[in-house]
């Protein structure tokens, strides 16, 4: 399962951010793990994070941030100005899935697995 971290300086619009994403891929059945962290949080969750998404007010520090994923060969993206707006969950998740490590994070529906009887 892929694991995006959204990252922020403090944390709070990024666990805003997050939180919605969950709620968007859950309703679309799609399988992923989404964090929200400070970008004093970062160095301890990379090596657990396949995407990693920056926020834009962060623009100035994005090629160390990038440098520091990069590390441990997790990809990295900025956040568009207007991402914690009301599409944003959205925008993000497109985001992600276009810089995922190759079939990590298909947004399409995933099928629910049903009992087996």
């Amino acid at each position: 399962m892929t694991t995006i971290l959204v990252v922020c300086g403090a944390g709070a619009s990024s666990t805003f951010l997050a939180s919605a994403m969950r709620t968007l891929a859950q309703s679309r059945g799609i399988q992923v793990t989404i964090h929200a962290a400070s970008d004093d949080d970062l160095e301890s969750r990379l090596p657990f994070a396949d995407v990693v998404l920056v926020g834009a007010h962060l623009a100035g520090s994005f090629d160390v941030l990038s440098a520091r994923a990069a590390e441990h060969d997790v990809a990295t993206a900025l956040l568009p100005a207007d991402v914690f707006g009301p599409a944003g969950a959205d925008t993000a998740l497109e985001l992600a899935s276009g810089i995922a490590p190759a079939g990590r994070l298909a947004l399409h529906h995933q099928p629910k697995e049903t009992p087996h009887g």
